[in-house]
């Protein structure tokens, strides 16, 4: 209750409308330029500054006869008072708009292009009313600056603002087009030919052999950033590629590829991808839906 009142209290010491004006000298650094931006004076920007200043009791900008500048302490209020200011902007826009707002969905990209893809045609027909936008980069999504609602990430979110649940546990298999599976017999015979290997990948053919028991290759012929880009050069007869049958489902499914070794050696079994999203109590409902939907489709419980 105490911090309660304190936080109160300090509010009312610092106005909103003080803020503005802190907000518009602070981007631009320039005490006319935000007047100009705000219809006051100058000295009405000094004035409010100061005000600012002595009610915190902390310095926010350096002052000279040509320019001010931010101090390190009011550059770090800054970057919180304008996303304050942004997240009421936003509220007043949603609570005004005629339509719901959009579910901006970030996702890791092979998971986008080999799983997500595929199925959302499905949750499109179902859900026809929700305006999805889509992005896919290997980036973490910034939920503090409120681009995304939902991040399907590759390896746990490292974000502390956010909330997060693992996706289905994946295996790790080699994998290779049914023409080159013919001369793969026995895990020894994965030496006598090409072995993709996806650079980015948390576990790769190193581990693979190691968890197998067998001496692993010392060279790989094809090395891809990207899952999608290693599993379309199997399927085009490049190599074998040690992959998640969760991403290879599709190629999997339709005999593009096959998995020769699978009765014979171990999969590696591990969680590639995360579920993230921001910590608040009023996500939109149809984040909640895609939720539902995506975990349904994992068959995760």
């Amino acid at each position: 209750m105490d911090e309660f009142n304190s936080r109160i209290n300090l509010l009312r010491r610092v106005p909103l409308t003080t803020l503005r004006v802190f907000e518009a000298a602070g981007r631009t650094e320039s005490f006319a330029t935000a007047s100009q931006e705000l219809g006051i004076t100058s000295s009405a920007v000094s004035h409010s500054i100061r005000k600012l200043e002595e009610s915190i009791d902390f310095t926010l900008f350096e002052r000279s006869t040509r320019e001010v500048r931010l101090t390190p302490k009011g550059r770090l209020l800054l970057e919180h008072v304008q996303r304050g200011l942004g997240e009421m902007y936003r509220g007043l826009s949603l609570i005004q708009a005629d339509e719901p707002p959009p579910l901006r969905l970030h996702t890791a990209p092979s998971f986008a292009t080999q799983w997500l893809l595929p199925r959302l045609p499905d949750f499109v027909k179902k859900y026809p009313h929700i305006d999805l936008r889509f992005s896919a980069s290997t980036d973490y999504a910034r939920f503090e600056t409120d681009d995304f609602d939902l991040d399907i990430v590759y390896g746990e979110p490292r974000q502390d603002f956010c909330e997060h649940v693992p996706l289905a546990v994946e295996q790790l298999t080699p994998l290779c087009c049914p023409a080159l599976a013919e001369a793969i017999k026995a895990p020894q015979d994965l030496h006598q030919h090409t072995l993709i290997q996806c650079d980015v990948q948390m576990l790769q053919w190193k581990g693979w052999f190691e968890a197998n028991h067998l001496l692993p290759v010392h060279h790989y012929s094809l090395r891809f950033d990207r899952s999608a880009m290693a599993i379309a050069a199997a399927v085009n007869g490049m190599g074998v590629v040690l992959e998640s049958t969760l991403l290879a489902e599709r190629e999997l499914q339709e005999g593009r590829l096959v998995a020769p070794l699978r009765s014979l050696t171990h999969d590696i079994q591990y969680v590639g991808h995360f579920l993230a999203y921001p910590k608040s109590r009023n996500r939109k409902e149809a984040a909640e839906v895609f939720k539902k939907w995506l975990l349904d489709e994992l068959g995760v419980r």
